[in-house]
């Protein structure tokens, strides 16, 4: 499973198509980046890491920055449209690569999920192709959502009035993908690390069962994105990962 020994990391690519308009004002850039920003808190506490790339760059630029890191999914983000001025077309469509197994995989927990939250559940599909570049010609196994089609008024609606459901839900499913908790955001906080002299155990997971992934030294301030009952999961240095919070003092 990807991620299992370490924490995850996605490159997370909402759409940078300012140019196709949604009914009732806005666009696909606008509305998919308020989506990838409604995830970062959701990301953050249930301890996904993510690079994520910017308005000004195309689908090209995005494609080459994932390229040029390792990561363990390329989530591209987008509303579709029939192309004619408004529509009656509703529906949610999940793109993955067909040889891909794990984008495969990932696409049908997406849908699953996406059908709990669209209101036509019967409208969101998987469907594979070799023809988008953010699934084809990513090196990480890649997840295109068009998550509504923007030319029809009540997807255009459901999109803008769903903003932050639609972001814990894809959260949650990145969460199903990598085998890791999902966790409701809670206001970060700085700590620091208090064994009495050893270096504490950071693990993927927060079980004793799970691998180390990293140690912090004693006496050192960490970050905590998320408080549990026996474990926290806390930033140091780039490491990200849970720790017993036996050994962290607030």
């Amino acid at each position: 499973m990807l991620g299992e020994k370490n924490m995850p990391i996605i490159y997370l690519s909402p759409s940078t198509q300012e140019f196709n308009p949604y009914v009732g004002g806005g666009n696909e850039e606008y509305y998919m980046n308020l989506i990838a920003d409604a995830m970062e808190p959701y990301l953050a506490a249930s301890g996904i890491q993510f690079v994520r790339n910017t308005p000004d760059m195309t689908a090209a630029s995005s494609i080459a920055a994932s390229n040029a890191g390792n990561y363990d999914l390329h989530l591209a983000l987008h509303s579709n449209a029939v192309g004619s001025g408004a529509s009656n077309v509703r529906g949610t469509d999940v793109y993955y690569y067909p040889s891909s197994y794990e984008g495969k995989r990932f696409a049908d927990i997406a849908a699953q999920n996406l059908q709990l939250i669209y209101p036509l559940p019967g409208k969101v599909k998987t469907v594979p192709t070799t023809s988008l570049g953010e699934v084809a010609k990513v090196r990480a196994p890649g997840v295109l959502i068009e998550l509504a089609y923007h030319d029809n008024p009540e997807d255009a609606d459901w999109i803008r009035n769903n903003i932050n459901a639609i972001a814990e839900n894809l959260v949650m499913s990145l969460t199903e993908f990598f085998g890791i908790p999902f966790n409701m955001p809670q206001p970060i906080e700085t700590a620091s690390v208090a064994t009495g002299g050893s270096n504490l155990n950071v693990r993927s997971r927060p079980s004793t069962d799970a691998p180390i992934i990293g140690k912090i030294p004693n006496g050192s301030e960490i970050l905590i994105y998320n408080r549990l009952p026996d474990w926290d999961l806390v930033g140091y240095n780039g490491l990200v990962g849970y720790v017993s919070n036996r050994y962290v003092l607030t």
